[in-house]
């Protein structure tokens, strides 16, 4: 036994036929299963795809590069539950392109943000950070009050949709007024996004900046309903594996 593994270790060329021959193997267990899978992704009741409004928002925060200091994912530690909430599912994030888990925490987790703060407490924060987080790092982000762009939003919603996000055509036609619904309650598209969407949205002046929808809007309404969809307070891990 030891003369063939002296062998082998002399042997460059046999050494790399048999490391190709155990990785292909063990890639081989970890892979093939998964395509008699439908899905490895529990399916898990409240979620849904991001609205117009949030899905700007979204995007805004990956402009900003506010993943490079928050994290979207709450690990099943003790220490991490105790101080964000209930572990991250993986349901939580299907619909993300890319996803946000991250692990670099300059600043907070953010995976249940959603509903902590106030919508005045985030604009004050996202405005000048240290005003409600005296020892804040964070830049501010007092741009983000400029009108936002959002009249392409069916087209963004198209993209999604090809790479798996369950937009309807209805919700694609319907993108552009569903932004401006939800940022006013007081618009007439208000039943027709809920039905749309599900009673679980957030509609409401985000920035109280009145009708006008800002790019405070579309991040406030992005970051309150993080972590928000599922209710735990109900949720069977057991139920949802089997």
């Amino acid at each position: 036994m030891a003369f063939s593994h002296k062998t082998i270790e002399k042997n460059s060329i046999l050494m790399l036929v048999l490391v190709l021959v155990v990785v292909s193997i063990g890639g081989l267990v970890e892979i093939v299963p998964l395509f008699f899978i439908k899905s490895t992704i529990e399916k898990v009741d409240g979620m849904r795809p991001y609205t117009p409004l949030e899905l700007a928002g979204r995007e805004i925060y990956i402009r900003e590069g506010c993943y490079n200091c928050h994290s979207q994912m709450v690990r099943p530690l003790r220490a991490e539950v105790e101080r964000y909430g209930h572990y991250s599912l993986a349901a939580e994030s299907m619909y993300d392109h890319p996803f946000q888990w991250g692990s670099k925490r300059t600043g907070p987790d953010l995976a249940r943000v959603g509903g902590k703060y106030s919508d005045e407490w985030h604009r004050l924060h996202l405005n000048k950070p240290t005003d409600v987080v005296p020892e804040s790092v964070m830049p501010g982000y007092p741009f983000l009050n400029e009108p936002l762009d959002y009249k392409h939003m069916d087209a963004f919603l198209r993209a999604n949709a090809i790479v798996g996000v369950p937009y309807t055509d209805d919700m694609i036609a319907n993108a552009v007024a569903d932004v401006e619904a939800q940022a006013d309650p007081e618009s007439e598209g208000y039943d027709a996004l809920l039905e749309r969407y599900g009673d679980n949205v957030n509609i409401r002046d985000f920035d109280g900046q009145g009708k006008q929808v800002t790019e405070m809007d579309a991040v406030i309404a992005y970051l309150q309903m993080l972590g928000t969809l599922v209710d735990f307070s109900t949720y069977d891990a057991k139920a949802n594996n089997r």
